[in-house]
């Protein structure tokens, strides 16, 4: 297959606005592309929790799905593979997060789509501009928001439900799994964002604090009562720099922080350097986008990479995590092998 260039795509419509005279467009909306008849949809999606939520609604139907960013490589910086381009050619919905994260892959699916194909770009649909977030690894100047809805399970939830509308209007053979799919998966959703009220409240709120090396709570913060106070990784992902460093660690001592959160995605020696400075805990396991486990793993799912990183988080920070320690982070409909990655 040879590849297009982003210059062959002449007609690309850039928001989720659009008439049914070019719903037969290959375009980015959520709320474009045709109804599928007499074979399985195809379904292509970029980071793993992405993907997982997908799966949660359209496990159990005929639709096939493929992961396109592999599990513990760094999203923002991910470069599809010229492969890649044949998965996104084929596709007849692409789910991304959106929000300026996956730039490259949405360039090569615009360039590749076929007629009748849509991305769907599930941050850009459920968040107003308004309420962007930009900070410490997002800053306004860069021009790119805080794109870590998903550790945010209402946002998630938000996310399930556009999926949900998306194959519902895509794949009308397969309603009713979908709407089954979707009541249980908001269950769950709802069941995990009580366990977390419930263990947060056991933090005093004084040491709800998080100072993280990947800026990926923000919108969960925001949620929950928890103060970022910073972020090691700049915008640019070099090193922060020795005066930023010193700024840090003045913070934790006078914020008297708990706990500093490195991330297993993204090791950082400079996490380490204050976590001895400071003489604070140092827990570098939080995964942004990498799911617990291997594909085919009862708990290799969204749910269950939520539940690891808040028992992480609440426990650090000296709450209780029994409520969420119980909860099924099972996917609703487990069939790992219609979304390979």
């Amino acid at each position: 297959m040879k590849i297009k260039t982003l210059f062959a795509l002449l007609v690309v419509a850039t928001s989720c606005a659009g008439s049914e005279n070019n719903s037969s467009i290959a375009s980015v909306g959520c709320d474009l592309g045709e109804a599928i008849q007499g074979r399985a949809l195809k379904i292509a999606t970029t980071v793993a929790p992405i993907t997982s939520i997908v799966a949660n609604i359209a496990g159990g139907s005929s639709a096939i799905i493929t992961g396109i960013v592999p599990e513990g490589t760094n999203s923002h910086t991910f470069e599809p593979r010229p492969s890649d381009a044949a998965t996104l050619e084929a596709a007849d919905i692409i789910f991304i997060n959106g929000l300026v994260l996956e730039e490259p892959t949405k360039d090569l699916a615009l360039a590749n789509i076929r007629q009748g194909s849509s991305v769907c770009e599930l941050g850009n649909e459920i968040l107003p501009e308004s309420e962007y977030i930009f900070d410490f690894s997002f800053p306004k100047e860069g021009g790119k928001p805080n794109p870590h809805l998903w550790t945010n399970p209402p946002m998630a939830k938000q996310y399930a439900q556009v999926v949900r509308d998306v194959l519902v209007r895509r794949d009308p053979m397969n309603v009713a799994i979908y709407e089954e799919n979707f009541s249980a998966f908001s269950l769950k959703i709802d069941t995990l964002d009580n366990a977390i009220k419930i263990a947060s409240a056991t933090i005093p709120e004084g040491q709800r604090k998080l100072l993280t090396y990947h800026d990926a709570y923000a919108y969960f913060a925001v949620n929950y009562g928890f103060d970022v106070i910073g972020s090691i990784q700049p915008s640019s992902f070099d090193e922060p720099t020795p005066k930023e460093i010193g700024e840090l660690i003045s913070q934790v001592k006078s914020q008297k922080v708990r706990a500093i959160f490195g991330s297993e995605v993204f090791p950082s020696t400079v996490l380490e350097q204050i976590g001895a400075e400071t003489g604070v805990r140092y827990v570098d396991v939080l995964r942004d986008d990498d799911l617990i486990g291997e594909p085919g793993d009862a708990e290799h799912s969204w749910l269950a990479l939520m539940r690891f990183n808040f028992v992480t988080i609440v426990e650090a920070l000296g709450g209780d995590a029994s409520a969420l320690k119980s909860l099924d982070v099972r996917d609703v409909v487990k069939d790992e092998a219609k979304y390979p990655q």
